[in-house]
């Protein structure tokens, strides 16, 4: 299975991002392999539409599972049409959420917000 986590750095030792389209990383962990995989988020300068891109990208590498503090609705959209399952994250440790998902004790998200509109103008 593969779980996708907005980060701030490209280390499993950093944060979760709060902001899940504008995020500058996003970290892939393998559940099988239990190795990360980490890349850059192209989607974090757009002028618009950073949530949408960011969400495709996620499809895209065939994610499972996306653990994130928030999510806009056109996100969202993407991620739910895709069948991928999202889950709030609990405070910004990355590892913490993973063994927390792993243990069954995150809340799948469904306060989903309208979006930051016009954040990269």
């Amino acid at each position: 299975m593969k779980i996708a986590i907005p980060v701030d750095e490209k280390n499993i030792e950093s944060k979760v991002c709060i902001s899940f389209g504008r995020t500058p990383y996003y970290m892939i962990y393998d559940t099988d392999s239990k190795e990360a995989e980490f890349f850059d988020n192209e989607a974090a300068s757009s002028p618009g539409g950073a949530g949408i891109k960011a969400a495709q990208s996620l499809v895209d590498r065939k994610i499972d599972v996306l653990l994130t503090p928030r999510c806009g609705g056109n996100a969202a959209d993407v991620i739910n049409g895709a069948n991928i399952k999202m889950y709030k994250t609990q405070g910004d440790s990355i590892k913490s959420n993973l063994e927390a998902y792993e243990a069954g004790k995150l809340n799948e998200l469904t306060e989903i917000h309208e979006g930051m509109h016009n954040h990269g103008k």
